[in-house]
């Protein structure tokens, strides 16, 4: 691990701070001991608000301090978690997600962000590199954690729906049946009621979740995140957008995933803090639907990937909502397009105010700041407390106009990545900022552009895909003797990916059914669109593929 980054504050010159006005260049990292701290001081303050609803159903602060409570003293006195023990989740945007981690985060567990789309193969991988016991489970989920329990150190399941934690009963996937030892959210809190979790100190130091990200090697690896690194990123943002960040005043409607790093900080944490009233949004691609939300919460803060503003953009039923309450719409996962920006603003009166992060920064790194008042097309200024500098190929640090990676160092810097000394050793300089494998440039007044990327990530719909991944379930399939996959534009998802096949001699691969084992093997977003089928594929002197000939290849 990296401990070190943790703790270091800024110490060279950083052009952007004469462009932050009014905002302050640092913040106070350990303003909270730790995300608890935050999170007990809002749960007191807004007892009687709404704090999140979903499928027609409301939990107030209380209502949330009540179950997590309950929920906390299960963990702890029954499935016996202990300080440090990690806990899967599992769940798309339901009431039960905020119980979970709130519960977790109480009883000092460190909390482990599951994609309920994955497949087998990429839930094994996770839950026995976490070292995961005990999980959380969407009921729609369980037939693939049935899969492969058997091969993991899973003792404890608990599972739930639509409706667990507000009493309401709606219709749903039910639970797989032949998972064993398990027990529903409902059951989990009538035995919490009855028993009260040991208080757990917990600090600054302590971990507060892994967030999973794609690996270059084609396995995931753990961010390890502090409750230091949460707490820093929240006065970060918080700093940045006051205006969007009043007190007991807030609507958010969050329809990307709370297991994504944006939504869980953003969206959740830090709206939270402020006593927002947050409605959870399950599936965003049913659009009829979540148009019905968009109208009766009203809005104050939207959130959103570029794709997902397209579709709403290019609905006929936008305008019924009423938007003008809208004081933020912030957009972040991949490049909003300007057109996108502006079909948006058209119905809603509101830009998109674009921001970059990673996992492994707890996410955000810049964003576009209060007094910006028009789409810019950047990733705006670099957070306070943040250093980020751009450096070439020889590890030299470029000047403004010139590109360069993006290495950054902050309060909100992961430590490292969770059991993986050799990846960590790549992932920081020698003087321990974090290479982001992002090329960007720097403008003169310190707005950030992103050019490239160095490594060969594909963002699809704001998810990270890793092209060795694809290749490597690609490559199992009979008769595909080679193959490379790439990004491409897609007006839908941004980018789609397109894999280029070289077929073993006297074989005859369809495509249809290479797409079928791609897609029963991995998520949905990690399936390639496009297959085109290829004699031979470009490669170095030494044999290596070289993916960026492929990309203009049609």
């Amino acid at each position: 691990m990296n401990p070190s980054v943790d703790a270091q504050r800024p110490t060279r010159e950083r052009h952007w701070i004469a462009s932050y006005r009014s905002i302050p260049a640092e913040i106070d990292a350990d303003g909270y001991r730790s995300v608890n701290a935050l999170l007990e001081g809002a749960l007191r303050r807004f007892a009687t608000r709404p704090a999140f609803r979903a499928f027609g159903q409301t939990l107030t602060y209380a209502d949330i301090d009540r179950l997590s409570s309950a929920f906390a003293a299960y963990l702890q006195k029954v499935a016996g978690v202990r300080k440090g023990d990690r806990v899967a989740v599992m769940l798309p945007n339901l009431l039960a997600f905020p119980i979970a981690f709130i519960a977790i985060a109480k009883i000092g567990g460190v909390q482990v962000n599951v994609n309920p789309l994955y497949t087998a193969r990429e839930l094994e991988h996770q839950l026995n590199d976490a070292g995961v016991e005990t999980i959380v489970v969407f009921d729609g989920s369980t037939r693939t954690l049935a899969e492969v329990i058997g091969g993991t150190k899973i003792r404890t399941v608990i599972t739930a729906g639509a409706g667990d934690g507000s009493g309401a009963v709606i219709p749903g996937p039910s639970p797989d049946a032949s998972l064993r030892n398990t027990i529903t959210l409902p059951q989990a809190l009538a035995q919490g009621e009855r028993l009260e979790a040991a208080p757990v100190d917990v600090d600054g130091s302590d971990l507060l979740f892994l967030q999973y990200t794609g690996g270059t090697t084609g396995l995931s690896k753990g961010a390890v995140l502090s409750h230091r690194n949460l707490v820093a990123n929240i006065a970060q943002f918080q700093a940045f957008m006051p205006d969007s960040l009043r007190p007991g005043e807030e609507v958010v409607v969050t329809a990307i995933p709370l297991y994504h790093i944006f939504a869980l900080t953003v969206n959740f944490l830090t709206y939270f803090s402020v006593g927002a009233e947050n409605w959870l949004v399950a599936n965003p691609r049913d659009l009829d639907p979540f148009i019905d939300v968009l109208k009766a919460a009203r809005p104050t803060v939207f959130v959103g990937v570029n794709t997902l503003y397209a579709c709403l953009a290019a609905h006929p039923r936008l305008a019924e909502v009423d938007w003008s309450r809208l004081r933020l719409s912030a957009g972040g996962g991949a490049a909003v397009i300007d057109i996108v920006s502006q079909r948006w603003k058209a119905v809603t009166g509101s830009f998109i105010r674009e921001g970059y992060g990673l996992s492994e920064t707890s996410p955000v790194v810049s964003f576009n700041p209060q007094f910006i008042e028009a789409f810019t097309g950047t990733i705006g200024l670099p957070v306070p407390s943040t250093d980020v500098k751009l450096l070439d190929d020889d590890n030299r640090e470029t000047t403004i106009g010139e590109p360069g990676e993006i290495c950054v160092k902050g309060p909100q810097v992961m430590r490292g990545y969770w059991q993986q000394p050799e990846a960590n050793a790549r992932a920081f300089t020698p003087d321990g900022y974090f290479r982001t494998g992002d090329v960007g440039v720097f403008d003169a007044r310190g707005f950030l552009r992103i050019v490239d990327r160095k490594k060969d990530m594909v963002i699809v719909s704001g998810f990270n895909v890793y092209p060795n991944e694809v290749e490597a379930v690609a490559s199992a399939f009979p008769g595909v003797a080679e193959c490379a996959c790439v990004g491409v534009p897609d007006d839908r998802t941004g980018e789609a990916l397109k894999l280029f096949v070289v077929s073993a001699a006297g074989a005859d691969v369809a495509s249809d059914a290479l797409i079928a084992h791609c897609r029963a093997a991995m998520a949905a977003y990690k399936v390639p669109k496009l297959i085109r089928f290829v004699d031979a594929l470009p490669k170095s002197t030494v044999g290596k593929i070289l993916r960026r000939e492929l990309r203009g290849v049609e």
